[in-house]
């Protein structure tokens, strides 16, 4: 994947990784962005033509100012599209970026044509609540966002020891940039009014979750398929929050798998 910085509406400048050839899929990262060498990005980019742009607050991405409520996170996801020049794309979006990817299947419902959301947040159940991502301590990630996190956990901080002070430091400082973007959207919930507004969508869904999500339970997928027109709902065994990392091949295979 290459990355470049991309200006957008004369509002932000951003950082977009590009690559891959194919249909076109624009990519909405989650509240941890993207990550070094990024194996989904690397993994989609063999089937498509991936653009995944960072909201501002991840890496050098810049304008976090011009993001104040919901709507402007969804004009957001379509200003990036229109300055990549994007014709109908796919559009993909996990956790975070779900919840914005659904947000603009909703509000501009004939402009999205397949929509794929990976345990996407957005909708709140007094009964199960979503986990405070914002009250959890850094060692306490990994098992929070993975079913298996011996294997997965060096990938939250790209291979670095978070026991290591000066390394530390470093993440607290950049989680907190990220966080004070996504807090906008996901503080005190996440939940900004999308389930009134799912009956919207009339894009082809295929909603994808982890068996074994702690961050967002799976009930929150079979909402989710309740509430878009003709869903399809896909658990993925044996995985977690960041399911497409911890089974990368099942979402590429749901992925290439044709919808009605």
């Amino acid at each position: 994947m290459q990355s470049r910085l991309m200006e957008v509406a004369g509002r932000f400048k951003i950082r977009v990784y590009e690559g891959g050839t194919g249909p076109q899929l624009l990519y909405l990262h989650g509240a941890g962005g993207v990550f070094e060498n990024d194996p989904l990005l690397a993994r989609l980019s063999e089937y498509y033509r991936v653009s995944a742009p960072l909201l501002p607050g991840f890496e050098d991405s810049e304008g976090s100012e011009h993001l104040r409520t919901m709507l402007d996170f969804t004009l957001f996801g379509y200003d990036c599209w229109q300055t990549l020049g994007l014709e109908r794309p796919i559009v993909v979006g996990h956790s975070m970026g779900g919840m914005i990817a659904a947000e603009m299947a909703a509000i501009s419902n004939t402009s999205i044509d397949r929509l794929v959301l990976i345990a996407a947040a957005g909708l709140w159940m007094d009964e199960l609540p979503v986990a405070d991502l914002f009250a959890t301590l850094p060692y306490e990630l990994p098992e929070l966002l993975f079913h298996d996190p011996t294997r997965h956990a060096a990938l939250l901080s790209s291979g670095g020891d978070l026991d290591d002070p000066e390394f530390l430091t470093q993440f607290l400082v950049t989680n907190a940039r990220r966080m004070g973007t996504a807090g906008k959207i996901l503080f005190p919930i996440p939940d900004r009014g999308l389930a009134e507004r799912l009956y919207r969508i009339t894009a082809r869904t295929h909603i994808l979750w982890g068996s074994h999500d702690r961050l967002i339970p799976p009930a929150y997928g079979e909402r989710f398929a309740t509430g878009i027109p003709n869903a399809t709902l896909e658990v993925i065994a044996d995985t977690g929050h960041m399911l497409p990392y911890e089974n990368t091949d099942a979402v590429i295979q749901a992925l290439r798998r044709p919808l009605n």
